[in-house]
């Protein structure tokens, strides 16, 4: 029976990889500050996991054939985890994410106005820093604003596994994670349900820009088919179809039989997804290596219905 570590993983998608993981037979131990209650069936482990001394000391003994790192954020935490893992398992994936590619947040990052390609973004010849304040994020907005703090901060640590991982390692770049309805914490296609059904107007750039998407399931199964695969770096991971904040927009309102209507954004006012920059992805690694993504037009209609439900209920 494989063993699979998870740390993070008890709330939206990582249910789903936990379930799937199960699901395949796999022993799972889940790793977390325990402020959430665990999926049933995992082995519970209770540590802060960028304190080394608590990761390692709950962990003890214990070997895996793989860990999903889902929140893997900064490269000081990256760090931990080569130094607690090494010896412990031979592979590695961590949740990274789309806004490594977004050139707003570094002069390093090359604007593309074609869906991106991993090469875009080289982890390891990108720089890391572990001498800014990684464990303050007070202390770290001195140096960057939120959006730039979170790109960066996975941009420098799948640096880190690129040069010091002692397994061998992949970073799933997570494309924008919809569906769900009330599992979604993030309530950014609920904006988009609830503004076009009241008739309100949804606020996006002049010349908004396409980006990716992928289903809440779908990221859930890449990260588990990646702790079973040997493909190791970056993989980019979204489904087939990316679509500006107005297709979106149009396709929420299509589903709900009314009209969308649309406002310039003003600054920063702008709905989620609306961008004046390409934001869309390129799969064609992953899907090369063997992974089959499903398109967007084919799950979204239900991801809208859910989001619909969600607020009639909330």
């Amino acid at each position: 029976m494989r063993s699979v570590c998870v740390i993070g993983g008890s709330r939206y998608f990582g249910l789903h990889l936990v379930s799937l993981l199960q699901e395949s037979g796999a022993r799972v131990t889940l790793v977390n500050r325990g402020s959430a209650a665990p999926p049933p069936g995992v082995t519970h482990l209770v540590a802060d996991r960028s304190d080394e001394a608590a990761l390692a000391a709950a962990l003890g003994g214990r070997t895996f054939d793989a860990v999903v790192d889902q929140v893997l954020y900064t490269p000081a935490q990256a760090d931990v985890a080569c130094r607690v893992f090494a010896g412990r398992t031979p592979r590695y994936v961590m949740t990274s994410t789309m806004e490594v590619y977004d050139p707003a947040t570094s002069p390093l990052v090359p604007a593309s106005a074609a869906p991106v390609a991993e090469s875009q973004v080289d982890p390891a010849r990108w720089a890391v820093d572990l001498g800014l304040p990684w464990h303050d994020p007070q202390a770290l907005a001195r140096h960057f604003d939120e959006a730039t703090g979170y790109a960066e901060g996975k941009r420098q640590a799948e640096a880190v596994l690129a040069r010091t991982a002692p397994f061998s390692w992949a970073s799933i770049r997570s494309a924008h994670v919809l569906g769900g309805g009330a599992q979604d914490f993030t309530g950014r296609l609920a904006h988009y349900v609830d503004r076009i059904a009241a008739g309100r107007p949804v606020a996006v750039h002049e010349d908004a820009r396409p980006t990716s998407f992928v289903h809440h399931r779908e990221i859930a199964a890449v990260l588990a088919w990646a702790a079973a695969a040997e493909a190791t770096g970056p993989l980019n991971a979204c489904s087939h179809g990316a679509l500006t904040a107005v297709d979106l927009g149009r396709l929420v309102a299509d589903r709900l039989g009314t009209t969308a209507h649309f406002e310039p954004a003003d600054g920063g006012a702008a709905s989620p997804y609306s961008f004046d920059r390409s934001y869309a992805m390129d799969n064609a690694r992953a899907t090369g290596l063997g992974f089959r993504f499903s398109r967007t037009a084919d799950w979204l209609p239900s991801a809208i219905d859910e989001a619909a439900a969600a607020g009639k209920a909330a």
